[in-house]
């Protein structure tokens, strides 16, 4: 779940067991001060623009390959509504994000009501999660491309894909859900956040009582989706290499073909994750501020970002479609021909 991912996967197994002094001084939930923002506010044109310009591209890239695979029959096959579903999560997960950080940029105290943060946080943690049980049922799609060929129409059958990209959304949405009722019931004795945005565990530290019980959950959800997810994935591209292994080098080419965007999404996600383990294992302050800001929202700026840009240029027909389509969107622009 990259962001979900290690949020509020890297749970600290650290116990914060005040006793009932510390519960006294928890109060009704006021705002919560986001104080990751730093000197950014000297310089919030530039980021301002900054914001825009990556929110307009990610959502004209995601909904271009929406907009496709809708518009055309041909595309309408499992690979492709798969990408249109993770371009869809992009959508949500960015959607989360870009508002809130541009308009906070221009208030005075960098602020978000207790109600608003839990709601991100739900947001966040569950668009990450679905990025990573995305990228396994694609993987298993792959799998069964490539391994069973002849029998893949019948096996990924348009209901059988819309099942499992229901799976998919559904698994981390109720992880999160219960991940996030654990986080509410929690007593509060601080309000600032050292980040730009809520995410779980951020909040979780905010409590004077005991959270042994989110930790424990928090690891519960770190195997269901950082554990469980990659060895699924793992187990498929076994399989994978095995097939290729005894096949021809024009099928291996053609394989590596089909596979190579999906194992550049997996790699983005992993440098997400890395990037996440690091931040909140190693609470890296002797970082300059700007690196450690990118690095905590790497993985809801750059995935949807880049994946759209992946299957768009990687996968031939997806990207003639797109061409089409922009070209088709571009006639009404030009100036009329006079004879």
């Amino acid at each position: 779940m990259s962001g979900l991912g290690v949020q509020f996967l890297c749970i600290s197994v650290r116990q914060e067991t005040q006793g009932e002094d510390t519960m006294q001084n928890s109060t009704p939930h006021p705002a919560v001060l986001l104080l990751g923002f730093g000197e950014m506010t000297s310089v919030k044109y530039l980021y301002c623009s900054l914001i825009l310009i990556g929110y307009s591209v990610i959502i004209l890239l995601n909904s271009a390959v929406i907009a496709v695979t809708v518009l055309h029959e041909t595309l309408q096959r499992p690979m492709y509504i798969f990408i249109s579903a993770f371009c869809i999560n992009g959508l949500y997960g960015s959607t989360a994000f870009f508002p809130s950080v541009f308009i906070n940029l221009f208030k005075e105290a960098q602020t978000i009501s207790y109600g608003a943060c839990i709601l991100q946080d739900f947001a966040v943690n569950t668009y990450g999660g679905s990025e990573m049980t995305l990228l396994a049922v694609m993987a298993f799609d792959r799998y069964v491309s490539i391994c069973h060929p002849l029998r893949y129409n019948s096996i990924m059958s348009l209901p059988t894909v819309f099942r499992l990209i229901g799976a998919a959304w559904l698994y981390p949405f109720i992880l999160v859900s219960i991940l996030v009722l654990l986080t509410v019931r929690l007593p509060l004795c601080d309000w600032v956040i050292l980040k730009i945005y809520c995410d779980n565990w951020s909040v979780v530290r905010l409590s004077c009582v005991d959270t042994s019980t989110n930790n424990a959950y928090g690891i519960l959800c770190t195997v269901a989706i950082l554990v469980v997810m990659p060895i699924l994935i793992v187990i498929s591209y076994i399989a994978i290499l095995r097939v290729c292994a005894k096949s021809s080098k024009d099928f291996q080419a053609k394989a590596l073909q089909t596979c190579a965007p999906h194992l550049l999404a997996i790699a983005t996600y992993l440098v997400d994750v890395l990037f996440e383990i690091f931040l909140y294992r190693y609470s890296p302050t002797s970082l300059p501020p700007a690196l450690r800001v990118f690095m905590s929202i790497h993985f809801l700026v750059v995935p949807p970002l880049l994946n759209p840009l992946i299957y768009g240029l990687k996968i031939r027909e997806l990207r003639v479609k797109i061409n089409k389509l922009l070209q088709k969107q571009s006639i009404p622009l030009r100036e009329p021909k006079h004879p």
